[in-house]
């Protein structure tokens, strides 16, 4: 089955329908966005019973230390998460929704459009979302989508009322990430846990400005389900985005959550509150912390985003894909065209198409690596740095053979990768 479409919750809350936490299906938790989950460590439990008289009375005395690690977890972390404010000039207001939006006059049917702002300069909130602070000189993580209108402002609230400007450094051109700054001393941050230490039914929770009104906002949930591939939009059903090793919570995601933590049980953060599903009821989605690090280390020592490009579209084989195709192999990335015309199946200039690998070859290792569904294409390329060498055995034409390839940084004109109608996902590196 192909990933299932989620709407994101944006920061600007254009139609009540956003999944990226913001819309239907899976949405973005961002512009009001999605929750984070916490994970569930150590829980001591004492029994104690007694028998007495002719009949059996046995008292049972459980102490749970849930209760009290909960506490304490929302204490260690809450103080570096912010809330996002996004506002707006009202004339470009004024310009987008003339744009977009008009009336006909009944009697004469010529447009109507609304009169401009008397006062243009003046700004208007129209949104909000989440973040945390990592470092006490102001980096904070949040979501791209709540980040991304270029013609907004961004102010950011610690938990104790202090306004701060945010700017935006960096977007991560392969994931829902990004990077702000604040101008802050001695600012309180969050500690960094391992996402891949998490495991299904750990206890988590999620911290965010819920609704964007209920700032500092705690559900609590358990990890549902790990390495989930979604794909997420915006409430217009536009700006797709695919998802991969997402993390699945019933922690409560609601608009405004986006970017906000999912933190464990020792206050750990463990992911970031992403997207919700609105097709049921408590399914979000958040992206994985280890996610994160990378860009924040090439944030703080690039003074952006560098990631590394293959340059191919593809999609993970399993056995039920490489049977109903009847391919040689049942393992390794297939590499295939989505399904825009534009979305080719190798990039015109990339390492790939320098290297002659065409529609239809079969990667199947990456520097000796075997990929397959625990170990798939894009997260192993990942661990390189634009300007690598890679060595990669591929199946073309009926033969085996193997290429280097010199990986070069990704470009963030190019689109983000959507799936193709098969049944696994059609990825872009």
């Amino acid at each position: 089955m192909p990933p299932k479409k989620i709407t994101l919750r944006n920061a600007v809350i254009v139609t009540v329908f956003v999944s990226l936490i913001f819309g239907s299906g899976a949405i973005y938790a961002g512009v009001m966005i999605a929750p984070n989950l916490a994970s569930l460590n150590n829980q001591n439990i004492t029994i104690s019973s007694s028998l007495s008289g002719t009949g059996t009375s046995i008292t049972q005395k459980i102490f749970v230390a849930e209760e009290e690690a909960t506490i304490g977890a929302i204490k260690k972390a809450q103080s570096a998460v912010v809330s996002i404010v996004i506002k707006k000039n009202l004339s470009k207001l004024y310009e987008e929704r003339n744009r977009n939006f008009f009336f006909i006059d009944p009697l004469t049917g010529k447009k109507i459009q609304q009169s401009p702002p008397q006062n243009g300069n003046d700004e208007r909130e129209i949104g909000g979302g989440t973040g945390f602070i990592i470092s006490s000189d102001g980096y904070v993580i949040t979501n791209k989508h709540v980040v991304s209108d270029k013609d907004a402002t961004y102010s950011i609230f610690l938990s104790d009322g202090t306004e701060y400007k945010g700017q935006l450094l960096d977007t991560d051109p392969v994931n829902d990430l990004a990077i702000v700054k604040i101008d802050g001393k001695d600012l309180p941050t969050v500690m960094l846990g391992d996402s891949d230490d998490i495991q299904v039914g750990q206890t988590v929770l999620a911290i965010g400005n819920s609704l964007n009104e209920y700032r500092q906002t705690v559900s609590k949930g358990i990890v549902s389900g790990l390495d989930r591939t979604i794909v997420a939009t915006d409430e217009s059903g536009q700006d797709e985005e695919q998802l991969d090793g997402i993390i699945q919570t019933d922690a409560a995601i609601n608009p405004g959550n986006s970017g906000g933590p999912l933190v464990n049980l020792s206050g750990e953060v463990i992911g970031i509150n992403t997207a919700i599903d609105r097709s049921g009821q408590l399914i979000g989605f958040a992206l994985p912390i280890n996610d994160a690090k990378f860009i924040v280390d090439s944030v703080k020592t690039y003074g952006r985003v560098i990631r590394p490009q293959l340059g191919v579209r593809y999609m993970m084989i399993t056995k039920p894909v490489a049977k109903a195709n009847q391919l040689p192999v049942d393992y390794g990335a297939l590499i295939v065209r989505g399904e825009k015309a534009a979305d080719l199946a190798v990039i015109p200039g990339s390492p790939a198409d320098k290297a002659g690998l065409v529609e239809n070859d079969i990667i199947l290792e990456v520097n000796g690596q075997k990929l397959d569904e625990k170990n798939q294409l894009a997260k192993i390329i990942q661990n390189f740095k634009p300007g690598d060498t890679v060595s990669l055995k591929i199946y073309h034409k009926g033969e085996e053979k193997t290429v280097a390839i010199t990986l070069t940084e990704v470009s963030k004109d190019i689109p983000t990768p959507t799936p193709t109608p098969s049944e696994e996902p059609s990825e872009q590196e």
